[in-house]
């Protein structure tokens, strides 16, 4: 199994989840064999901004079946839902915890985050455009 999580930095294992999906200018690509991480890929996000459907066709190309991600706009989920991709929403943390809490089915996720972008939208403009 092969996993996407937008991560802050490019750091891999070491970053923390992105607060929000489309912001994100890195993913980490983590493959699962027999509930063990086997390994992990840095990727950089290839465009300054996207339209909709890029970010998940970008998942898409990299293999990714599931998504752990803290916040994700209606249209991305759409777009997984419709590549038969996975997403989990409310993850945050460290990377290599989320994964591994994933792995062991124990993966706590933040049940008010989209409330939470909602409040940080209002604070700084559109969510849409990535910083």
């Amino acid at each position: 199994m092969r996993i996407a999580i937008p991560a802050e930095d490019n750091r891999g294992l070491e970053s923390n989840v992105s607060g929000h999906f489309g912001r994100a200018k890195y993913f980490v690509f983590v493959d699962i064999e027999d509930n063990e991480i086997k390994g992990h890929e840095v990727v950089e996000v290839p465009f300054e901004e996207h339209g909709p459907g890029d970010l998940p066709g970008f998942v898409k190309e990299h293999g990714g079946e599931v998504v752990l991600a803290y916040g994700m706009g209606r249209k991305a989920l759409s777009y997984f839902n419709d590549f038969g991709i996975a997403v989990v929403t409310g993850a945050y943390g460290p990377i290599k915890d989320i994964v591994k809490a994933f792995i062991e089915q124990v993966l706590e996720v933040d049940p008010n985050w989209r409330e939470k972008i909602e409040h940080e939208k209002k604070h700084r403009g559109n969510c849409e455009k990535r910083e």
